[in-house]
């Protein structure tokens, strides 16, 4: 058995060997997405187009405004003397942000009563109107801090003792400037992994089978199951390459630091492998052809991205979108690569992904090996 599987696994290393293109394809491709998507994927918004209507024309408003300007969160595009230019620039999508400052804006800080600033937003991308309004309601918040504290000073607390003020202190642990790559990263090295390697097992078994190699091989000596370790286990080490490559990319390229250990990372990494590969099997399974492969990736591997809690939450999915999560290899692995690399945590907190994700290839790689054997009868 071993002098069989041997010739396998060396057949296969060579022919990956021999092709140069699938070569260039397994390194260039990865790291290239790695920096692309790295640069491209962020929460963050900065330079946010935006119209100023002053209508107050007093120091207090010149001063909240220039707290805009100073912001690397906002762009001033547009000066409005009237609501309906600064409407316009809304409508014309010139700018996704409108501030509206009324007349009588001073005077009624002045008296000590709320004064209000009206925020106009683009709602056609909710998720950056989101972000903005956030980041509008940050600088607003530090203007009012700022004018008591002026004021107390001035009135030598008289008119500022009775204004009370909560002061939030940030503390943010594991990534002290909230840098949006050091989550992004992390998340990125997982779902290129899943793409290159699923993609890697369904079409090379699919391509013996198009071309018909597979049946000549399966009338040798060798059986089923030896044939199926020598198609995973070469891709297996592949796939430890291509997560290794690309973490190291991302560490050294982007600076996103790696606190835990590397042991740690790389067993989950292997639990994680294992579930791609069964994946990519059971895909090879039901397909004849590489075209029907490429469809049939698509539907598994989208799925699998959006129910992972890479990009949309999973507490904010519907109930049944939240159970299928629970079978999603990706859900368990960012939990331990974000883990390992941003909080340093260890076995003993990550043993819950490491037995989900164990679980799940063990189920999926039994189905898949039973769902090969009957396709090959």
């Amino acid at each position: 058995m071993f002098g069989r599987l041997t010739h396998i696994l060396t057949k296969e290393f060579i022919q990956l060997w021999r092709d140069k293109w699938g070569r260039f394809r397994l390194i260039v491709p990865p790291v290239i997405q790695l920096l692309l998507f790295g640069y491209a994927a962020t929460f963050e918004v900065y330079h946010v187009s935006t119209a100023v209507l002053d209508l107050d024309h007093t120091q207090e408003s010149r001063e909240l405004i220039a707290g805009f300007t100073s912001s690397t969160r906002f762009d001033i595009v547009r000066v409005a003397q009237s609501q309906q230019e600064a409407d316009a620039a809304i409508d014309r999508s010139d700018a996704a942000v409108a501030l509206v400052i009324h007349a009588g804006f001073a005077n009624l800080l002045r008296k000590g009563q709320a004064a209000p600033l009206q925020v106009v937003v683009d709602g056609t991308n909710s998720n950056t109107a989101l972000i903005a309004l956030g980041y509008v309601n940050t600088i607003a918040a530090q203007f009012s801090a700022n004018y008591i504290t002026d004021l107390a000073e001035r009135t030598r607390g008289v008119e500022g003792s009775e204004l009370v003020q909560v002061e939030v202190v940030q503390r943010p642990w594991f990534n002290p400037d909230l840098n949006g790559r050091w989550f992004f990263v992390p998340g990125l090295i997982a779902t290129i992994t899943l793409v290159m390697l699923v993609n890697l097992t369904a079409f090379a078994v699919v391509r013996e089978r198009e071309v018909g190699t597979l049946e000549q091989i399966m009338v040798s000596p060798i059986r089923p199951a030896e044939f199926i370790l020598g198609k995973t286990v070469p891709f297996f080490v592949v796939g430890l390459g291509i997560a290794g490559l690309i973490s190291i990319v991302g560490i050294l390229w982007f600076q996103v630091p790696f606190v835990g250990n590397p042991l740690v990372f790389a067993f989950g990494t292997m639990l994680y492998l294992l579930s791609l590969l069964a994946i990519g099997l059971l895909i090879s399974t039901v397909c004849s052809t590489q075209q029907q492969a490429f469809a049939t990736n698509f539907f598994v591997v989208n799925p699998l991205f959006t129910l992972s809690g890479f990009s949309f939450p999973i507490s904010s999915m519907p109930n049944v979108l939240q159970w299928l999560s629970y079978i999603n290899p990706l859900r368990y692995y960012l939990i331990v690569i974000r883990g390992t690399f941003l909080k340093g945590v260890g076995v003993t907190i990550l043993w819950p992904e490491f037995l989900a994700m164990a679980i799940i290839a063990a189920v999926l790689m039994t189905f898949s090996i039973l769902r090969f054997r009957k396709s090959l009868e």
